[in-house]
């Protein structure tokens, strides 16, 4: 048993905590904000994820997992300090540190032993050895430490299992002893651990997600071909994905990528290739291509309601960047929405669990609804947003007769084109 403390403890950093206090640890989960480590402790979750609420419940009650806002709490006796804070985006695309830089000072203030400060949030090429230098100046006495590198790739709506059965563990450190001990502490998952130095360990995360999202936004412009030439995006992609050197994974066109990682990990890496004179060229257009996705759905169903949107009624099936999760954060939905209200559009939404999330998030006189055939009635359209399970398995008879006029855009192809049409639906999907 490990004595381990997180700071942080949004998404990666409730996950780490938890995962680590179920594989028998002793964690120590901590967060500035009051409120949030107040709610934990009554069993309320900050985000909704799969299978959370259960293993963080089971963890407080068998006493391997307690939350404080206390550093001197959270790092008494502590072997391992994980810093799992946000680094959003800046002003320029630039990851913002502050979370860390505050983190790794409070860290310094209050470490009472030896201990492994480990990078778990997604940080800039160089990070670790600035972390380094800080713990080394705000301590108020000298206690030796190492920094290590152990970036994270957790997927929302899977991030226990991503944790618990990864395909490899990346540690960066200058300290052998220091990466040997934080690979012992990743043996329960058998997985393949990859030590190297800091800087790499931090460029493997970077670019691990910027090549995904590139995958996406590659798939995203061959979809505008495939209408054009009469090819089927989703039987090109899976003829694509038997090659091991290409694989099915983020082959899927629709909508474009969102959510806490790809768009600003593409951003920042673009910004670290900018500030070392380099033009990041496949980068930037990585992103112009799916920041366009948003506005051509929008123009597809504008063409479908006879290239007149001012005064219809469109309903939005999802809102979540992804099923699964709540995450607003970067979701299509938003600039969609946005770009309808502009056109005089009233937009109706309904999403399974991120309605309250994405509340503020939205225009005001955008109306939320509890089902997707409240959602329907009388409306001149309905876009597929996210592609929720329970909007498969739709009763489209059901919906043809609540909607106005059976148009259905589909920008997640969740649906087969010819029953669409068999059906009476004039219907559109991407790339198909």
């Amino acid at each position: 048993m490990k004595r381990i403390c997180v700071v942080g403890v949004g998404y990666v950093g409730l996950v780490t905590a938890a995962c680590f206090a179920d594989l028998g640890n002793r964690v120590s989960a901590l967060d500035v904000s009051e409120q949030r480590v107040e709610n934990l402790k009554k069993g309320i979750m900050p985000i909704y994820e799969p299978g959370l609420d259960e293993l963080v419940k089971r963890n407080v009650n068998s006493g391997r997992i307690k939350f404080t806002t206390s550093y001197k709490e959270a790092l008494e006796d502590a072997e391992y300090a994980f810093i799992a804070v946000g680094t959003p985006s800046g002003e320029s695309g630039e990851a913002d540190l502050q979370y860390v830089e505050a983190a790794a000072k409070s860290i310094a203030k209050n470490m009472n032993g030896a201990l492994i400060i480990i990078n778990k949030s997604t940080v800039p090429i160089g990070t670790g050895d600035w972390v380094a230098d800080i713990v080394k100046g705000a301590q108020p006495k000298q206690v030796d430490f190492s920094v290590v590198s152990c970036p994270e790739f957790l997927r929302e709506g899977s991030a226990i299992a991503d944790f618990m059965n990864p395909h490899r563990t990346v540690i960066g450190s200058l300290d052998k002893d220091a990466a040997n001990k934080v690979a012992h502490l990743h043996l329960p998952l058998r997985a393949p651990i990859v030590i190297t130095d800091l800087r790499t360990a931090e460029m493997i995360k970077y670019a691990s997600n910027a090549f995904l999202a590139t995958k996406i936004s590659f798939m995203n412009e061959l979809a505008d071909l495939c209408e054009l030439v009469g090819a089927d995006v989703k039987e090109v992609a899976a003829g694509m994905g038997y090659d091991a050197r290409i694989g099915r994974h983020f082959l899927d066109a629709g909508l474009g990528w969102g959510g806490s990682c790809f768009p600003k990990d593409v951003e920042a890496l673009a910004f670290m290739a900018k500030e070392k004179g380099l033009n990041p060229r496949i980068l930037n257009d990585v992103m112009e291509v799916n920041n366009e996705r948003r506005i051509t759905a929008v123009t597809h169903v504008k063409k479908m309601l006879g290239g007149n949107l001012k005064g219809k009624t469109v309903g939005l099936l999802g809102l979540a960047f992804k099923p699964n999760t709540d995450d607003m954060r970067y979701a299509p939905s938003i600039d969609i929405t946005e770009a309808l209200v502009q056109a005089g559009v009233n937009v109706r939404v309904y999403d399974p669990v991120a309605m309250e999330v994405a509340r503020p998030l939205l225009p005001a006189n955008v109306k939320m609804f509890h089902d997707a055939y409240e959602l329907a009635a009388d409306c001149d359209a309905l876009m597929v947003i996210t592609e929720w399970n329970e909007f498969k398995q739709l009763d489209l008879e059901k919906v043809k007769s609540l909607l106005k006029s059976p148009i259905i855009y589909d920008g997640r192809n969740i649906y087969d084109p010819k029953v669409m049409k068999e059906m009476g639906f004039t219907y559109r999907a991407v790339g198909r």
